[in-house]
């Protein structure tokens, strides 16, 4: 069959105009939509957005992102478009707020080639820096991606997946790429509120998350319904036009939306949070620090974190006999989560662990303490007899 002439136009437009604005970045404009810290009503980190303002002639003006970026692949130009757009990004880092992370989105057929790589090695370091992988690959390539997203964990960036639930295939690569951040698919947060069986599978994404140790975001909350919901579940981190829209600047939740999630969160008592009975006299300290020759008993608890903070060891009172143990870490929660859910998700850990401490963070990730299982099971207990 011969070549269609109007699509070989339109493929011609297309690279004409994908080539000029790689020659030309500045036409690629970068924005942040706010990801909101459900516990306490503030900005916890920022998705980057790309937009592309310049016409494509012959096909239209203000294109979407997909439109692109769905070109540029077509035309063999899809890793030098993420690059740079990638690229871009990064130099807003210096930008964020403290305590905040800020997310690139990455196809992840296109982790390790040499635009990519150039673009996450334009800035020292990426311990601020979530690599969100936007689609989901084949089992068989996941070998090739676990072996990139552990190239950028040792550089310091944290992995999320989104669309969880969207299917099995999704599961699978959860599974298999361990990320700490699970976006959960937009399919199971819209209209949540009025969908009990909706909302209940999105609460088991919840506790999945949370035995691989993982964030669990929803995204795409645009009621006031639905973010009650997921405040209602505990889950930790939220986005959606409701909480903040794109804008060109980092900036913080509008107080009208910090006083709504507040007022969400408020329902869960102060003392019902696992924080209260935290122990915050806590050592924190990386492998190489903590590692000697001769280890001295430990006044403290003392918790081992890798290069990027995460929780990966501690030395703390072993549970069959209260002396001070190195003992890995298998739960890290939030310090504002409910104590009875935290109770509840430490005792269905394997029965080797199922009594060793839980250790607290911050919405970042940052250790701030540990609870013990037994003060935990105290505390929930005459919480619901002082109930009734």
């Amino acid at each position: 069959m011969p070549p269609d002439p109007a699509a070989i136009r339109r493929q011609l437009a297309w690279r004409r105009a994908i080539t000029g604005v790689l020659a030309e970045p500045e036409q690629i404009r970068v924005v942040f939509q706010p990801i909101a810290d459900l516990a306490r009503g503030t900005v916890a980190g920022y998705e980057t957005l790309a937009r592309i303002d310049a016409p494509v002639p012959g096909i239209g003006d203000r294109l979407s992102p997909d439109q692109w970026f769905g070109a540029a692949e077509e035309n063999g130009l899809g890793p030098a478009l993420e690059g740079v757009v990638i690229a871009r990004a990064l130099t807003r880092l210096d930008d964020l707020p403290p305590n905040a992370f800020l997310t690139v989105n990455v196809s992840p057929h296109l982790l390790g080639t040499p635009e990519l790589d150039e673009a996450f090695a334009s800035v020292s370091e990426l311990s601020r820096v979530v690599v969100e992988l936007t689609e989901h690959v084949a089992f068989g390539d996941l070998e090739s991606i676990t072996t990139e997203t552990r190239r950028l964990r040792s550089a310091g960036a944290l992995i999320a997946v989104d669309d969880a639930g969207s299917g099995y295939a999704g599961l699978q690569q959860i599974l298999e790429l361990r990320p700490q951040l699970v976006k959960l698919d937009r399919a199971l947060v819209a209209g949540a509120d009025r969908d009990p069986a909706r909302a209940a599978l999105a609460e088991l994404l919840g506790q999945f998350a949370g035995r691989l140790d993982a964030w669990l975001l929803a995204e795409g909350i645009e009621t006031v319904g639905e973010l009650a919901t997921f405040c209602r579940m505990g889950v930790p981190l939220g986005q959606g036009w409701l909480l903040g829209r794109p804008a060109d600047e980092m900036l913080p939740l509008a107080d009208e939306v910090r006083a709504r999630v507040l007022a969400e969160t408020s329902r869960v008592a102060v003392t019902d949070a696992i924080a209260s009975v935290m122990i915050s006299k806590v050592t924190v300290t990386t492998a190489d620090r903590c590692d000697s020759p001769d280890p001295q008993p430990e006044p403290e608890p003392l918790v081992i974190v890798d290069r990027s903070g995460s929780p990966v060891e501690m030395v703390a009172p072993d549970p069959r006999d209260g002396v001070m143990r190195k003992l890995p870490v298998s739960l890290r929660v939030l310090a504002s989560d409910a104590a009875d859910d935290v109770l509840l998700r430490a005792l269905t850990r394997s029965a080797e662990h199922r009594f060793d401490p839980v250790v607290c963070t911050d919405s970042w990730g940052q250790v701030i303490g540990i609870a013990l299982v037994d003060e935990l099971t105290r505390h929930v207990v005459k919480a619901r007899a002082e109930d009734h």
